[in-house]
């Protein structure tokens, strides 16, 4: 019996990540299909894929930085939808665009026995907090999308000399990508 439960977590371990995104993506992909009235399967991936490729050529134009600052102002002054709103940007910004925020991994030594956390330095001047010599490290947490901001000495922090995009997926995948894996006789 215990064998048999081992199994079947084993199996949910494997199952449910892939149903949830399969699931995720089908229905994104049924939902374009059944608004265009179309029965090709595909048609909604490639319609998503070309939606945000044209939106991001209109938003590179500067005609179109005018539409972006209206809406953002716009957005900006409904009180529950500018916390989701203003949030979702400032996490979109920190991965990607010019104003990247997670683009210096470190480590953070937390103890003399050298244990150590994997983070992103976010702002590295703390002389508005009157903090001089620290460092903002965000941390982010494994299989979540959440994280937590911590503020140490500079000389706990050092660079990882890799990527961030990297990193982050390391950080993210609670340490598997990248594993190499060993067959078991």
């Amino acid at each position: 019996m215990k064998q048999i439960a081992t199994y079947f977590l084993k199996g949910l371990l494997f199952t449910v990540p892939v149903a949830v995104t399969i699931y995720v993506f089908f229905t994104i992909f049924i939902s374009i299909d059944g608004l265009l009235n179309i029965t090709i399967p595909g048609v909604g991936f490639l319609t998503t894929l070309i939606l945000i490729i044209i939106i991001g050529y209109l938003t590179s134009t500067i005609f179109s930085h005018k539409i972006i600052s209206y809406i953002d102002k716009f957005f900006n002054k409904l009180p529950v939808i500018k916390l989701v709103y203003s949030s979702l940007k400032d996490l979109m910004g920190a991965f990607v665009g010019d104003k990247k925020s997670f683009d210096k991994p470190v480590f953070v030594d937390i103890s003399s026995d050298g244990i150590k956390i994997i983070g992103f330095v976010t702002q590295e001047d703390l002389t508005l907090l009157g903090l001089i010599e620290h460092v903002t490290v965000y941390l982010p947490q494994s299989y979540n999308f959440a994280g937590n901001l911590i503020i140490v000495p500079s000389n706990k922090v050092t660079l990882i000399e890799l990527d961030s995009s990297s990193v982050m997926t390391f950080i993210v995948s609670g340490g598997v990508v990248g594993k190499k894996t060993t067959s078991v006789s």
